[in-house]
């Protein structure tokens, strides 16, 4: 079996991925100008699209899903897209542990790995996962976004999950050779062991049982983290220290999901 590994090896700079500086904001109204500093106001922004993007990720159109879809990738993943959104149904019903496991099966069942050159013509991209659908293919960021969207509409809060940047330690006939990499974790209660969610080791495992991942930081809907512990506060500034996934949040929100 060919194991192949995110490969966007300038993740590991912590420069390379978060904002050197706040964004630039646009006049904001009242209710944020009183009282506010700069880091208050784009803490509000961020929780603003947070609400905005779980409300129309709650309020799923299959048919304007399935519009567009067609539109930008044609008919053939159309059965895909379906079963996707049924499975995410059904496992509403279900507890915790059983959620997981449906996702994790069905994402890497469904999606082939393959890096963003490949499927999208840029170095790095990271996918909705309409978009992952769609091609069919993605990239580890890929795998991990859509686990994360999936499980939230399973009804897993956020607080529960983390994606988190990894060194995947890979072994080759040179030796070991540390890659980047993305995974998804599920926190029980903030003191459990986080239980991970991957692409190359397909069972789910707790973390101590992966010692080939070395973690670098975490995030999730509801800010960054400096560490992957799950009683870490997240880091001042928002999401809107991590550009590609501010932007992924947006693109979810305005995939004809509201």
């Amino acid at each position: 079996m060919t194991i192949v590994l995110c490969s966007n090896s300038h993740l590991f700079t912590r420069s390379g991925f978060l904002r050197s500086a706040l964004p630039m904001l646009p006049e904001p109204p009242s209710m944020f100008r009183q009282h506010a500093s700069p880091v208050t106001v784009l803490r509000r922004f961020s929780l603003l699209l947070v609400l905005a993007t779980w409300y129309a990720i709650a309020a799923l159109d299959p048919a304007a899903l399935q519009q567009q879809l067609i539109a930008r990738f044609g008919p053939a993943r159309v059965v895909l897209l379906k079963d996707w959104l049924q499975m995410t149904k059904t496992a509403r019903s279900l507890g915790d542990e059983a959620k997981l496991r449906q996702v994790n099966d069905f994402i890497n069942r469904n999606i082939v790995f393959e890096g963003d050159i490949g499927v999208w013509q840029q170095s790095d991209y990271w996918a909705t996962p309409l978009e992952t659908l769609g091609q069919g293919r993605g990239d580890c960021e890929d795998f991990a976004i859509a686990k994360y969207v999936s499980l939230r509409m399973a009804g897993i809060p956020a607080s529960k999950l983390r994606l988190i940047y990894v060194k995947a330690r890979l072994k080759t006939p040179n030796g070991t050779m540390p890659q980047a990499h993305m995974v998804l974790a599920y926190y029980a209660t903030p003191n459990a062991e986080p239980q991970v969610l991957d692409n190359l080791d397909t069972t789910i495992r707790p973390a101590s049982r992966r010692p080939d991942l070395q973690p670098v930081f975490s995030f999730n809907s509801e800010g960054i983290f400096a560490g992957v512990s799950g009683k870490e506060k997240a880091t001042g500034g928002g999401i809107g220290r991590l550009s590609r996934w501010e932007d992924v949040l947006r693109r979810i929100r305005a995939e004809g999901y509201e």
